[in-house]
C-alpha cells in the first residue's frame, strides 16, 4: 500500500516568481508538481531552473514533476490531481501564479486577460474542490489598488485602472465567495505583491520574459548588457519627487520567502481568508533605480523620456506590517542587492 504524502501544486511555476518560489520550497523539503503553459516564459528557461534544482538536491526529480498544462484545460488539470492521488501523494495545497501579467497589454486586449486569468482560475478552483483540495495561496497584485500618496494597506481603496488589476481583484472576490460557502475547510491567502525584481543569488535563475518584458527591470539589464540601446522612461511629470513613477521594489527571494511563510501560516489554521501585502514599505523612483543600478554595477544606462502608458499610476508603496506580524516574515534584501543579483543573472544568460 502506498504511503500518503502531501504535494504542492504550483501553477505558472516556470515563470519569474513561480520558479524562485519552487526553488525555495524544494530546498525546504516539499514535494512539488509544477505546471506551466509557457506563454510567459521560454522552455529554454526550464533548463536553467533544473540546473538550480540539481544544485539544491541531486535527486530533485524524486520530489518534483514538470507538466506542460494550461489551467483552462479542465481535463488535464483533473488528470494531474487524479494521478497524484493514485500515486499516494494527493495534492493538498496550491500556489497559483498562472496568468497573464502585462498592464499595458491588458488595456489593449482585455478579453484575453479575462479569459486566461479569470476563466483559468475558475477551472482550477473547480478541480481543487472536486478533489477536496481547499488550501490556496493566490498570486494577487498591488495593481488592484487605486493611486495614492500614502502607504497602501490591505484596507486601502480598491480601484484597478486596468484590466489586469481588475482580473486579479475579480479572482480575489471569487475566492471570498468560495470561502464564505465553507469557512471551516477553505484556507485562502491572497498575496498582493508589489514590484518583484532581482534574481536568485546564484545567478542561475532570474526574470526570463518570453517576448517583450512587461516590467521595468529586464529593460534596464538588457540595456546594460547591450541588447537595447536605451531605456524608455514613461513620463517625467508624475506628481513625485523627480517626476518619474515611484514603486515598492521587492527582491524576488524575499517574495518567494513570503510564499513559503504564507503556506506555513495556512497549514497552522483551520479555516481562513486573508489578504496580505508583500512589499518593503520603501518607495524608489525610476530614476533612483537607474542610478542605483549604475552605481553598484559600474555601468551606464542611457534613457529617454517618452509618454506615459495607459493604466500606470504615479506611486505604489506597500504598508507591509500585517504580513510581517502574521507570517513571521520580513524582507531582508535592499535595492542594491536587487540590482547586483539581477545583473549577475543577466550576465550569466548572456554568456550561456
Amino acid at each position: 500500500m502506498l504511503r500518503k504524502m502531501n504535494r504542492i501544486l504550483i501553477t505558472g511555476g516556470a515563470g519569474f516568481v513561480g520558479s524562485h518560489t519552487a526553488s525555495l520550497l524544494l530546498e525546504n523539503g516539499y514535494d512539488l508538481i509544477i505546471i506551466d503553459s509557457f506563454v510567459n516564459t521560454s522552455k529554454l528557461f526550464l533548463k536553467k531552473i533544473c540546473t538550480l534544482f540539481k544544485k539544491i538536491d541531486e535527486k530533485y526529480e524524486d520530489r518534483l514533476k514538470f507538466i506542460e498544462c494550461d489551467i483552462r484545460d479542465k481535463n488535464k488539470l483533473n488528470s494531474i490531481f487524479q494521478e497524484s492521488a493514485n500515486e499516494g501523494k494527493p495534492i493538498n495545497s496550491v500556489i497559483h501564479f498562472a496568468g497573464l501579467k502585462s498592464v499595458s497589454e491588458s488595456v489593449r486586449n482585455p478579453l484575453q486577460y479575462w479569459d486566461a486569468n479569470v476563466i483559468g482560475s475558475i477551472n482550477l478552483l473547480k478541480i481543487m474542490e472536486l478533489h477536496n483540495c481547499k488550501t490556496i495561496v493566490f498570486s494577487s497584485s498591488a495593481t488592484i489598488y487605486g493611486t495614492s500618496n500614502d502607504f497602501l494597506t490591505e484596507d486601502s481603496y480598491i480601484k484597478p485602472n486596468n484590466a489586469y488589476g481588475l482580473t486579479k481583484f475579480t479572482i480575489e472576490k471569487i475566492l471570498n465567495t468560495i470561502f464564505e460557502s465553507d469557512k471551516k475547510n477553505w484556507k485562502i491567502l491572497n498575496l498582493r505583491y508589489f514590484n518583484p525584481i532581482g534574481a536568485h543569488e546564484s545567478g542561475l535563475i532570474g526574470e526570463f520574459p518570453n517576448n517583450i518584458p512587461s516590467n521595468l527591470f529586464p529593460y534596464i539589464t538588457q540595456v546594460a548588457i547591450g541588447e537595447r540601446s536605451f531605456l524608455r522612461v514613461y513620463g517625467r511629470d508624475w506628481p513625485t519627487k523627480d517626476g518619474t513613477g515611484v514603486r515598492d521594489y521587492i527582491h524576488i527571494m524575499d517574495l518567494a520567502e513570503g510564499h513559503l511563510s504564507g503556506l506555513r501560516f495556512l497549514d497552522s489554521q483551520n479555516g481562513v481568508f486573508i489578504n496580505l501585502n508583500l512589499g518593503t514599505s520603501k518607495g524608489t523612483s525610476v530614476l533612483e533605480l537607474i542610478s542605483t543600478f549604475e552605481k553598484v554595477n559600474r555601468c551606464k544606462i542611457p534613457y529617454e523620456f517618452v509618454d506615459k502608458r495607459a493604466g500606470d499610476v504615479a506611486i505604489s508603496i506597500a504598508d507591509n506590517k500585517k504580513a510581517i506580524n502574521l507570517l513571521n516574515w520580513n524582507p531582508k534584501r535592499n535595492i542594491e542587492d536587487m540590482c547586483i543579483d539581477g545583473w549577475l543573472w543577466q550576465q550569466n544568460i548572456k554568456n550561456s
